[in-house]
């Protein structure tokens, strides 16, 4: 407001009316139109007022705004026909509406005429157009915008923003207007405006001042455009963005059908349900178009309101005749609206009272169903329903739900697939993993496998192989990558790790083997002579309870941690060794003694590295979860994973195995050894069956007294000394070992008819549960392994 010219209440006629009638506000233009002071007529009825209360007009409109002329009494007696404008005051807490009344009093005759304002080029503009004078009254407006208001371009004239719009927003640009006049300089503003009863239109008003030939500001004008249609289309695009980025944020199925539903309710709809097709057989979902009835799962559902209670639970198998909508628009293919207005659903509703009296209850009076589709696959249906908004669905809303469904598809297909995918990988990585550990006179041992949380299976596997002598192999390896051919690398390695432990490498010498394995499965795996990605760390370790060491070798691969009895948890130091794929890189390994009771940890780093902390703090979480006294394995590894794992699962997958170290006792343990005249080798025998008695094993003494009496012919006839031959049991098993200096491994062989030899290797391969030989670092051995009956 120009400082030279203040608000004068006097120009324009204003009252205030209450619920129930009453007036509440009555400023000077009023008291000077009718001559009645507020202390006469505040608190008074304001039909009071009307000369002719029982024509049009008189009593409370139904709409928000009303215009028109009407007869009111003077104070003098005499009566004067107005037209007034009144808006609906709508409370903004839950309170009664109120009126404003206005109408101009002669804004002509309380000023001079200012040319500069009345500029008819700007009149003519297309554009709506209203000019303000420098007290900010309305001076004139074109017939655009008295086409806009719907009201007349003569009447209007003397109000001020308020009072010809009646909403708040009207003190926001009369607060503009204000600015351009007092600063000179012009101004664009959005407004988003309800005119003309229950419509609202979006603005972009410029604001400019009006100056004389001296350059002095005697006005605004406002010329509006109305971009109704770019701001509705703006919103929707601002929908589908925005729906790109919620929607698909994780690949699970149920997740990315309720970001759908989230993100069409309030925008689209009232209440959104996605109901999903079951898959058949094998995660495949049926070919071809349904056939009515289908069954449908409830996957997800939003309601505006948040507490309404729907009839179909989320997870609920629900079957929907022909006449419903989901049914209609899935044999249709496309979507389809249906409205009570058309009776579209009342056959549908017919068939389900249940839905009819909820349906009644809210008062939902259109739906939309959208078919989910992706890919060619029809994936299930969405239904979007509207009760709170009373306009039915446009097609605008039809194509803007369209594309919102259809990226929500896209991402539900992802995440189909990659379900299906991560459990045929799961199921293969389990058939892949030992079911259960062996239970051995070595150690005893628990593991547990995690898959990944959100990467995928992949391709960690841990094995404890029982080897000759009593001795046992533990091993754990991690593939690089994920998914199913990373766990098809895993069985392959796993496998091979089995055959070279069987043939009892030493570990140094088995990783150089798998070494070359992986490298040349890198091979196979590239094209075009470039080879593949194919990687692995590995970690593998034997333990022999007679002698309680164990030799260790790793490729790349975390170092295990040992907690001796009554001692803390230790990292045992290992040279780390090249990752296996490199090729033509040595590795070498250490040996540990362990004292009987020791628990080993070997993990993958699945378990170690995460983005919430570092490697040091991940070890040191590690060694606190293993320090822990504990009697169960099982209980251990379930404390390291809690300890060391978040809530929502681990980045990668993990692989922990947990073994806790037995010895073999002295007294189990017999050893000979054997001079090189064969002769001596009936005493020999002889000291054999004498232990087996003391051990109290005689069901095996027949069989220990041959087998034992051929390993020792070929070691003093095949082989160098010194030859030793050594006694071993457990519980079921006993163990003849014959060792001496040769390289030379004895083989299995068919003799003739005729041959005076070759029967021997036969006759013990017979006789046993399994026999074979392993290398040395000064020779050979060769086992035999015959069972027992029962516990000696």
């Amino acid at each position: 407001m120009s400082p030279d010219h203040p608000v004068d209440e006097a120009m324009t006629a204003r009252a205030v009316i209450d619920a129930d009638g009453l007036l509440v506000e009555w400023n000077a233009g009023a008291e000077r139109l009718l001559g009645h002071s507020a202390a006469e007529v505040l608190g008074r009825p304001a039909a009071d007022l009307l000369a002719d209360a029982g024509a049009d007009g008189a009593g409370a409109p139904d709409r928000d705004r009303w215009d028109g002329v009407v007869t009111l009494r003077r104070r003098d007696g005499g009566t004067l026909p107005v037209w007034v404008l009144a808006h609906r005051l709508r409370c903004p807490k839950e309170g009664p509406d109120r009126w404003l009344v206005v109408t101009p009093l002669d804004p002509d005759g309380t000023r001079k005429h200012d040319d500069s304002l009345d500029d008819v080029s700007l009149l003519d503009s297309p554009c709506a157009i209203v000019i303000y004078d420098d007290r900010l009254r309305v001076h004139s407006v074109n017939s655009v915008m008295a086409e806009v208001l719907g009201l007349p371009a003569e009447n209007v004239r003397g109000l001020r923003a308020h009072e010809m719009t009646g909403m708040a927003l009207g003190n926001d640009l009369e607060g503009r207007l204000h600015h351009v006049l007092t600063t000179g300089r012009g101004t664009a503003v959005r407004t988003y405006v309800p005119v003309g009863g229950d419509r609202t239109l979006s603005w972009l008003a410029r604001m400019a001042p009006i100056r004389d030939t001296l350059g002095r500001v005697r006005g605004v004008s406002v010329a509006a455009h109305d971009f109704t249609e770019q701001h509705q289309a703006q919103k929707r695009l601002q929908l589908v963005n925005e729906a790109s980025v919620r929607i698909g944020t994780t690949l699970d199925v149920t997740t990315t059908a309720q970001e759908l539903a989230d993100i069409c309710v309030p925008a689209l709809a009232d209440f959104v349900s996605v109901d999903l097709l079951d898959p058949a057989e094998h995660g495949e979902l049926p070919e071809g178009r349904p056939v009515a009835p289908i069954g449908l799962r409830r996957t997800a559902h939003r309601i505006i309101d948040g507490g309404g209670v729907v009839v179909v639970k989320p997870g609920q198998l629900d079957h929907y005749p022909a006449t419903s909508p989901q049914a209609d628009a899935l044999l249709a293919g496309h979507t389809i609206v249906a409205s009570d207005a058309t009776g579209d659903l009342d056959q549908w509703l017919s068939w389900d009272p249940q839905r009819a009296d909820r349906i009644k209850e809210y008062g939902i009076h259109t739906s939309m169903s959208v078919p989910i589709q992706a890919r060619g696959t029809t994936l299930g249906v969405a239904v979007l329903s509207r009760f709170a908004n009373p306009q039915a669905f446009s097609p605008d809303d039809v194509l803007l739900a369209e594309e919102v469904t259809a990226r929500a598809a896209v991402c539900i297909d992802n995440a189909r697939r990659y379900s299906r995918e991560r459990e045929t990988a799961l199921a293969l990585q389990r058939s892949l993993l030992p079911r259960s550990l062996p239970r051995t006179a070595a150690l005893e041992a628990a593991s547990r496998y995690l898959p990944a949380a959100r990467s995928g299976v992949g391709g960690d596997w841990f094995d404890v192989i029982p080897l000759s002598g009593m001795r046992v192999a533990m091993v754990v390896g991690d593939v690089v990558g994920h998914g199913i051919q990373a766990s098809a690398t895993m069985g392959r390695l796993r496998t091979a790790v089995r055959t070279l432990a069987d043939i009892d490498l030493a570990p140094d010498e088995l990783l150089t083997h798998l070494d070359d394995l992986v490298v040349r499965l890198s091979e196979e795996a590239g094209t075009d002579g470039v080879s593949g990605e194919v990687g692995a760390t590995c970690l593998y370790a034997v333990y022999d309870p007679v002698s309680r060491r164990c030799t260790l070798a790793r490729a790349g691969h975390p170092s295990p941690v040992m907690v001796p009895p009554g001692g803390g948890p230790v990292e045992i130091d290992l040279p780390a060794g090249p990752p296996l794929g490199l090729g033509g890189l040595p590795f070498e390994s250490a040996e540990v003694e362990l004292r009987e009771g020791t628990v080993l940890a070997l993990y993958t780093d699945g378990l170690i590295e995460t983005r919430e902390r570092d490697i040091d703090a991940s070890h040191a979480l590690l060694c606190q979860a293993l320090a822990a006294s504990s009697h169960s394995l099982d209980e251990t590894c379930d404390r390291v994973l809690h300890t060391l794992l978040p809530p929502g699962g681990a980045a990668d997958d993990v692989a922990l195995l947990v073994a806790r170290t037995q010895g073999l006792p002295a007294s189990r343990v017999a050893t000979w050894d054997i001079p090189s005249d064969p002769a001596l080798v009936a005493p020999i025998r002889k000291q054999v069956v004498e232990q087996i008695e003391r051990w109290n094993l005689t069901e095996a003494t027949f069989t220990a007294e041959l087998v034992v009496s051929e390993l020792v012919t070929n070691a003093i006839r095949y082989g160098m000394h010194p030859i030793r031959l050594r006694l071993i049991h457990d519980a079921t098993t006993l163990i003849c070992e014959v060792s001496d200096t040769s390289h030379t491994a004895p083989h299995l062989r068919r003799a003739k008819t005729y041959d005076e030899g070759g029967r021997g290797l036969l006759l013990v391969a017979q006789l046993t549960q399994r026999w074979g030989s392993r290398h040395t670092a000064d020779g050979k051995t060769i086992w035999a392994e015959i069972g027992l009956l029962g516990e000696a």
